[in-house]
């Protein structure tokens, strides 16, 4: 592990005592109004309003576009401008938790109100996940007009996962699901939906010298093979998004055997590729002129993962927008080294759910690891 660790000590490890150890990306500053959870808060005018303007945003095909703030208060000049963009076909997507934030948002608001424009535009999205599903259990990103990459099968960012923990969410009627948000015709559907996209995990979890690994961001929806992105999302193994995916199949009730093999199999291989003794610090704002990231020694660190590592040496790396691959941030420019997540700590919070997990399903198989248990969850 040495040897891979080394790898990355670049310049700059004395650092000043003023850096702080961060985790991923800063959150955003400020609360974002369409993640609030009070039920007192839906009762108000300004949750409607809110609401009401969530429902002029959302497109003919169910689903809603990403990146923009649909709770500020618009003109009337504004809004039209919205409206008219309702036909829009190109622009519903699932990242950046667009469309599931919305349907949960109005969701809330129902159970709230009772007014069934809101339920009416919840079942829309629903029809609009369903809608993008690729028969083999996939979901893109963007749908159902893509460009390039935005036809693959999108574990990036949590696009799929996502999508299936709110279409499970549903099934079970957990908060804020319940009443009759769907119908069980529609529940039907969703169910079936849910066990083929279980089903498109295992076959797309990147398999090497006959043992099951973990998963690309991004998989081909024809040949499963893991697929790029944008230029410095090469194909690779990939830490982060895995995680999310482990975590999800290890909520399953009743894993079968083939969700057995695949949880042993990424855990087993978290264990073998943690960084251990380097840690990430960050300095100034993110995405700045003033933001500085490093990889810098502490032998007290917490097991860390790079984000990528390439498939044929499983090395870690990071690439810059020449799609170039790199052993060290230094070698990057300002842009990506400081403008992206490279290091993460996620799979580290799998292991004592996994101890549990492997416990409880599957004790015969069970694998014991080195690395350290209480991991802190750090969002």
């Amino acid at each position: 592990m040495n040897s891979v660790r080394n790898i990355f000590i670049g310049v700059g490890l004395c650092l000043s005592a003023t850096f702080i150890s961060v985790q991923g990306a800063p959150r955003a500053k400020g609360p974002n109004p369409l993640r609030e959870t009070r039920h007192e808060f839906f009762e108000t005018s300004e949750a409607r309003r809110i609401g009401d303007q969530v429902l002029a945003y959302q497109r003919v095909t169910g689903g809603w576009p990403k990146n923009i703030d649909m709770a500020r208060a618009m003109t009337d000049e504004e809004l039209a401008d919205v409206l008219a963009e309702k036909s829009r076909r190109d622009d519903s997507t699932t990242d950046n938790n667009a469309t599931t934030m919305q349907m949960k948002y109005l969701a809330r608001l129902y159970q709230a109100t009772g007014d069934e424009r809101y339920r009416d535009a919840f079942r829309g999205g629903v029809e609009y996940l369903l809608s993008g599903q690729y028969p083999n259990g996939g979901w893109p990103q963007f749908w159902p007009e893509m460009r390039d990459y935005q036809i693959h099968i999108t574990y990036n960012d949590d696009a799929m996962v996502n999508t299936m923990i709110v279409i499970r969410d549903i099934l079970e009627k957990r908060e804020p699901y319940g009443g009759d948000l769907v119908d069980s015709s529609l529940a039907g559907r969703l169910a079936d939906s849910f066990n083929r996209g279980v089903d498109c995990i295992i076959a797309t979890q990147i398999v090497t010298d006959g043992e099951p690994t973990i998963w690309c961001q991004q998989h081909d929806r024809e040949t499963y093979a893991p697929a790029p992105a944008r230029a410095y999302e090469l194909p690779s193994y990939c830490s982060q998004e895995s995680a999310s995916i482990v975590r999800l199949l290890m909520e399953i009730p009743e894993p079968d055997d083939r969700v057995k093999r695949a949880v042993h199999g990424a855990m087993k291989w978290f264990d073998r590729h943690q960084l251990r003794g380097v840690k990430v610090v960050r300095t100034g704002e993110w995405r700045t002129p003033s933001a500085q990231t490093y990889l810098v020694e502490d032998k007290h660190a917490t097991p860390l993962w790079a984000r990528f590592y390439d498939l044929e040496n499983c090395e870690p790396y990071v690439c810059d927008r020449d799609g170039i691959p790199r052993k060290s941030l230094e070698e990057l420019g300002h842009e990506r080294r400081n403008g992206y997540s490279w290091y993460n700590q996620y799979p580290g919070e799998l292991f004592p759910i996994y101890d549990k997990w492997a416990s409880r399903h599957d004790p015969e198989h069970k694998v014991y690891f080195s690395i350290m248990q209480n991991v802190h969850p750090i969002r």
